[in-house]
């Protein structure tokens, strides 16, 4: 090794010994007769002086150094002198006395400052990338996600999982996004798609008996991209046969609690509440709320509708939000909360505020005195209260107040983000009805169990099925979904005809799947997480991006190597394809 010890190890303890460090120039600073650089590698920084009287040859080249050099430097550890300790850092008490100076290599001057803050613009730190994964923050993030991978691997281990890959290129499957296809160039005309989850290879491992099975897999999809989305991403998936709904809770809340505790030595608290679908839609207005703050949604339709407030009377739902203390809100405030709610499609966002004179508010006038009190009694508003409502239909009415809903959290009187809020939510719709295309679609996929007591309506009201469906959240992210899963052919050629596919669809997407059903599949169940989102919420991110060494722009593009790029015409023949212009 070119280095005896990482610029982050070395303590007093180490004072008199001959070390040798390598790692890039983090600051130079010349005093004159001396001169300091902090010399950083991936474990830390230390402080090296190049002193003459100790060494001329190394202070003469130290003059040449600049930021991001790479160097190797010999020297001898020595206490500080008093004062100049820095607590902030490990290695604060000790120095490096350069006795010998080796450039490895000289850098160019770097387009942003390779510091723990940043001010360059994300577009700028995703082409340079290599630099800004030398910024501490950065490596930390890296070296989590490496760390919860690890310790998730260790622990499904402990339980009897077996990892198993599963094949990157396959089958062209309809199961939610679009798919990545790749040209077969030995089978012209034909195609791979890139898995968008390894749903059915997963659930063909429990028919060949591989009764626990996990994977830290890449998954592909082609989809519109926000801040917790990529166009590749990372899923610890995990499937079993033998368990019930239950089962997978237990293992997965366990699998959390020792997950942040080795990683973070935070203890999380079990079990995790569990509440419906509905419940989730009716109090928050999302299937994935967030819990470490209340502010939930408060059905007044009855009383709204008795008021002459013609948006309220004509509306078929009518909920509101009571915001504490919230008439110190400005008006300003209000309006930014209002354009949200007419971004999510409703009509506006009404409100009113409770002062020692009573609901005061442009529409107030509306309401009768006994509508009021009504109204004060629903929302079991207090003195000092903003009251927050739209009117319009039920969907609506929940998207609009769960969107304004999380704009409130974020404000620091209603959060604290230093908690980890898991939770459950369960008993999803197994069908949603898709108004463009005039068709049912599966909530999550086309594998889910049906509740067995809703079997009976699956024909007749399929929006009134149940899925034995579940979906980990944590801090208002959806970080994982799983379901017991069907393991009979015949139930599944129902779910497939209930979605609008015909046999011969059938038969050709699914017919190696149906097939290996008919071959005494067990029951089975499983769920996907979300690695990187779990990262990014364990690293106190607000970006996958963050968390992932290369990820791709919102326009999943790769600022870093050009991509996606042009091909040459031979690449195109050789695969039989021709790009019309």
């Amino acid at each position: 090794m070119m280095r005896t010890h990482s610029c982050g190890e070395l303590k007093k303890k180490d004072m008199g010994k001959e070390v040798t460090l390598c790692g890039w120039v983090q600051k130079r600073r010349d005093h004159g007769g001396l001169i300091f650089i902090d010399l950083r590698d991936r474990e830390g920084i230390t402080q090296v002086v190049f002193n003459p009287k100790v060494s001329k040859e190394s202070h003469r080249k130290a003059h040449e150094l600049r930021g991001e050099y790479v160097l190797s430097v010999k020297g001898k550890v020595s206490k500080r002198p008093k004062g100049t300790e820095n607590k902030s850092l490990p290695t604060g008490q000790i120095e490096v006395l350069a006795s010998k100076l080796n450039i490895l290599n000289k850098s160019q001057t770097p387009p942003f400052e390779v510091a723990d803050s940043v001010r360059a613009l994300e577009d700028l730190r995703l082409k340079y990338r290599y630099l800004d994964l030398r910024r501490r923050p950065m490596q930390k993030n890296i070296i989590l996600r490496h760390r919860v991978a690890k310790d998730i691997r260790d622990f499904l281990d402990s339980k009897g999982f077996i990892e198993i890959e599963t094949p990157i290129l396959t089958k062209s499957t309809p199961e939610g996004a679009r798919d990545y296809l790749v040209p077969s160039r030995v089978n012209p005309g034909r195609f791979f798609a890139l898995p968008q989850s390894p749903q059915l290879f997963k659930q063909m491992l429990m028919v060949a008996g591989f009764d626990k099975y996990f994977q830290i897999a890449k998954c592909f999809r082609d989809e519109d991209l926000r801040a917790d989305r990529q166009p590749e991403h990372t899923q610890i998936d995990l499937e079993a046969s033998f368990v019930e709904q239950e089962d997978i809770y237990a293992l997965i809340e366990e699998m959390m609690h020792y997950l942040f505790k080795a990683t973070l030595g935070v203890k999380i608290k079990r079990p995790f509440p569990v509440i419906t679908y509905q419940e989730a839609m009716n109090k928050f207005g999302s299937d994935k709320p967030d819990t470490r703050f209340s502010l939930e949604l408060i059905d007044v339709t009855k009383v709204g509708k008795k008021s002459d407030f013609r948006i309220f009377k004509e509306a078929e739902s009518i909920k509101g939000i009571r915001v504490p203390k919230g008439e110190k809100l400005s008006l300003r405030e209000i309006k930014a909360l209002t354009e949200i709610a007419t971004l999510y499609g409703a009509q506006g966002l009404a409100w009113l505020k409770l002062t020692k004179e009573g609901l005061k508010s442009p529409i107030a006038k509306f309401f009768s005195e006994k509508e009021r009190n009504n109204l004060i009694r629903e929302m079991k508003a207090k003195e000092g209260d903003l009251l927050l409502f739209v009117a319009d239909k039920k969907e609506i009415v929940h998207e609009t107040l769960g969107q304004v809903r999380l704009a409130l959290g974020k404000k620091p009187s209603f959060i604290n983000k230093k908690e980890h809020n898991f939770l459950w939510v369960i008993d999803f719709p197994l069908v949603e009805f898709d108004e463009e295309e005039k068709r049912f679609k599966a909530m999550h996929h086309p594998f889910c169990m049906p509740q067995e007591e809703d079997l009976a309506l699956l024909e007749k009201e399929p929006l009134k099925v149940r899925s034995k469906t579940y979906d980990l959240v944590l801090n208002g992210v959806e970080l994982g979904t799983g379901s017991i899963r069907i393991h009979d052919s015949n139930l599944q050629k129902r779910i497939f005809q209930l979605l609008g596919i015909g046999e011969k669809e059938i038969f050709s997407k699914f017919g190696f799947f149906l097939e290996a059903l008919e071959y005494g599949a067990p029951p089975h169940g499983g769920i996907a997480l979300g690695l990187d989102r779990l990262v990014m919420i364990m690293a106190g991110r607000e970006t996958i991006r963050d968390v992932i060494a290369f990820p791709k722009t919102q326009r999943a593009t790769s600022l870093l190597t050009g991509s996606p790029s042009s091909v040459t015409e031979e690449q195109l023949k050789e695969l039989q394809l021709k790009i019309e212009r």
